[in-house]
């Protein structure tokens, strides 16, 4: 995805502290995925990774860990994490849509966080993603998406800050502006990282992508719809609602 690309090298930026994130958002997926499946090294796909966040995370608590995304030049900076830091993570571009054939493993948790699903701009793309997540697990496993919570989002030009950074000598003014269209149901979104040396006039680098504000509750429908049982929605534990289900089992 061309935002993705645009914005690799810059992403971290949206977090005070990309490591910290990491650590802090692995920590929470993990509970969450043990509660479900057991306190062991899970085979875990992520079909959003981006540049690592989730990915390197979970491989750093001992996961066995697959990482795919759209964006090459995300995924180029993810292995460069993973070598950094030690950390063994197979990464490859791949449509999640088509997760399930573009790796013919079985895992026994398939992740999409930070909000990479409502990017697909129709229910019907996300039913056909969530349906490639399910022919991805294991009888048994588990499907976790987080997602915003769009039924409280106001239906008017947004502008979010996510803050002011310094980084490589240079101070960073991190921010986005949401255009609602008529219908308030898709939305379109600029990401903009103004950076000042100090010295030169400060560059600014927006990059822009649409969104689909669909809701949480019709998310969980096409989870059932898609073949998954005891979905569930799961607030105040991570920084947006998390969404669990099972694919059926063997015995199911």
């Amino acid at each position: 995805m061309q935002l993705y690309d645009d914005i690799a090298d810059s992403y971290h930026l949206i977090h005070s502290d990309w490591e910290a994130t990491s650590v802090g958002q692995a920590e929470i997926l993990q509970r969450i995925l043990a509660g479900r499946l057991g306190a062991r090294s899970l085979d875990i796909r992520d079909v959003s990774c981006g540049i690592g966040t989730q990915s390197l995370g979970l491989a750093r608590l001992g996961h066995r860990v697959a990482g795919s995304d759209l964006s090459e030049r995300a995924l180029e900076r993810a292995r460069r994490r993973a070598v950094e830091r030690g950390l063994e993570v197979r990464f490859s571009r791949a449509d999640m849509r088509e997760c399930a054939e573009a790796d013919r493993s079985a895992f026994d948790a398939v992740i999409s966080c930070d909000n990479s699903l409502p990017h697909l701009l129709t229910d019907d793309d996300i039913l056909t993603a969530l349906r490639a997540f399910a022919e991805a697990l294991r009888p048994g496993g588990v499907a976790l998406v987080t997602v915003r919570d769009y039924e409280h989002e106001p239906r008017e030009v947004q502008f979010r800050p996510f803050g002011i950074r310094e980084a490589d000598g240079a101070r960073f003014v991190v921010y986005q502006i949401w255009d609602w269209d008529e219908s308030g149901n898709h939305y379109d979104f600029g990401m903009y990282f103004v950076r000042d040396d100090g010295r030169n006039r400060p560059d600014v680098l927006v990059s822009r992508a649409r969104y689909y504000a669909i809701s949480v509750g019709r998310l969980l429908e096409l989870m059932v719809q898609a073949g998954f049982e005891g979905v569930e929605r799961i607030d105040d534990v991570y920084f947006q609602p998390v969404l669990v289900g099972r694919k059926r089992g063997a015995d199911s």
